[in-house]
């Protein structure tokens, strides 16, 4: 986490097995580790959670269990790798939100940035895909959206009727 440029590593993620239970392990391509540029008003929302989880440890003393881990349960200790679906479901709910589970926002953030004009091999760094293929099979309708905007783009640059008497 670096809070003064606004970015997040994403070098670990959270698994869970009954043989193993919950555990912490490598991302499951060496491109999947990435940072993310994250809105400045969201950095301060993580700085005050993180001011609060200081606070928690602080009463808790010895019962704090010491990670590294940004959103913990209340003693410190990792949580289960079900539990953000499982918080935002309940949110959605508690304020009558339509819940569509959190892979929606990340095909929203994809399809932002290539609405955008955000080329393949940016998006899908961003996105931990080892190869550009991958986001252009997911992605194709939006990519496929972007060269008709492109298409009109040009044809708009050469249409000397809109031009008027230069």
């Amino acid at each position: 986490m670096d809070f003064g440029n606004n970015i997040i590593s994403v070098r670990r993620t959270s698994c869970y097995t009954s043989d193993c239970g919950l555990y912490t392990d490598t991302p499951k391509t060496e491109t999947s580790k990435r940072f993310v540029k994250i809105p400045a008003v969201v950095i301060e929302l993580l700085k005050t959670h993180k001011s609060e989880q200081y606070k928690e440890r602080a009463k808790l003393r010895s019962q704090w269990v010491e990670t590294d881990h940004l959103f913990t349960s209340w003693n410190g200790s990792a949580i289960g790798v079900n539990s953000p679906y499982n918080w935002l479901e309940r949110f959605c709910k508690r304020n009558d939100f339509p819940f569509y589970g959190i892979h929606t926002y990340r095909h929203l953030f994809t399809s932002v940035m290539i609405g955008s004009g955000v080329d393949p091999t940016t998006v899908s760094g961003i996105l931990g895909h080892s190869q550009v293929s991958t986001s252009l099979n997911i992605y194709s309708h939006a990519f496929a959206e972007n060269r008709i905007k492109a298409f009109d783009a040009v044809a708009d640059a050469f249409d000397f009727t809109k031009r008027g008497n230069e």
